[in-house]
């Protein structure tokens, strides 16, 4: 009785799973879950995405790519639903889902909880074949060499080979990190600062959109450089050296030096020549933790998705 019952439970999970993959399939197949970036969205700033937005927005901005996941889902959920092939099915099912259940913990997608239950129920259906599938996995290859104690030797040097390209890779991969990755340095004057007052040689230039010279934002992101937003979205970028105890930014192409000068923790003026103009801005730090992009935090539980 146990028996049957373990069987019948076997087989809901299976068409449970299979048709969620099937749906989620053909949305993905003919390209409906992420649509195209909309217009609306072409000119929305970035940091004013959501996580959910901008995995919905770059997935949706490649067609190709979603109906290719689509097609893997689809296959995953068709195949598990067909006795034969049901073990295929549910091993496609599983890294389909697995992936799913990332980005949703990791772009704030509200259905975190639903493809969780779909790996515990994948992996459910999955545990009559265990056994089998490991020892499949499991088993020794076909013998490089004749002798058992040269193929031992062999394994060894195998193993060995694995630890140095692992310790390299490693390596190169904490150096990267620290070069021009997540802990690479900041400028000195790290942060987006907006131009308040615009003054290029003795006038003030107040912020028109048809002033094509009139800057809107000056950012400091990594040493060695800077950048200038305009008016109409575009940037003026320099490489730039910044001796804090001198206060001078020193530019490179063209040549430059301009001082600048710090009022509290959000206020930095910078004079000097730049490009023909002499140029005065007063400038205000902009608060980063605003962007939704930056502040939407992580939310187990969520009533309705943050797609924005």
């Amino acid at each position: 009785h146990y028996a049957t019952m373990h069987k019948w439970f076997h087989l809901f999970l299976r068409f449970a799973v299979g048709s969620q993959m099937i749906s989620y399939g053909l949305a993905k197949a003919v390209p409906m879950q992420m649509p195209f970036p909309y217009l609306t969205r072409l000119v929305q700033p970035y940091g004013s995405f959501s996580p959910m937005g901008v995995l919905w927005s770059s997935v949706g901005a490649s067609p190709a790519y979603e109906m290719f996941v689509g097609s893997v889902e689809l296959l995953g959920g068709i195949l598990l639903l067909i006795p034969r092939t049901s073990l295929l099915g549910v091993l496609v099912c599983l890294a389909a889902v697995s992936e799913v259940f990332v980005l949703n913990m990791t772009y704030d997608v509200p259905v975190k909880l639903l493809s969780f239950h779909l790996i515990l129920m994948s992996l459910f259906v999955l545990l009559p074949d265990l056994r089998r599938l490991l020892g499949v996995i499991f088993t020794a290859r076909d013998k490089l060499l004749d002798s058992a104690r040269a193929n031992r030797i062999a394994s060894i040097v195998q193993i060995a080979l694995l630890c140095t390209i692992v310790a390299v890779q490693g390596f190169g991969a904490r150096s990267g990190w620290y070069q021009y990755g997540g802990g690479a340095p900041k400028s000195p004057l790290y942060g987006i600062w907006n131009i308040e007052t615009f003054t290029a040689n003795g006038e003030v230039q107040p912020p028109l959109l048809t002033d094509k010279d009139r800057y809107r934002r000056v950012i400091f992101d990594r040493p060695g450089g800077m950048a200038f937003q305009r008016l109409d979205d575009s940037f003026v970028a320099y490489q730039s050296t910044i001796d804090t105890t001198a206060a001078t930014i020193t530019l490179t192409k063209p040549a430059a030096v301009l001082r600048f000068k710090r009022e509290g923790d959000d206020r930095l003026i910078i004079d000097g020549a730049l490009e023909s103009r002499t140029l005065h801005l007063e400038c205000k730090l902009q608060d980063r933790a605003k962007f939704t992009l930056i502040n939407r935090g992580f939310n187990w539980v969520q009533d309705y998705p943050f797609n924005r």
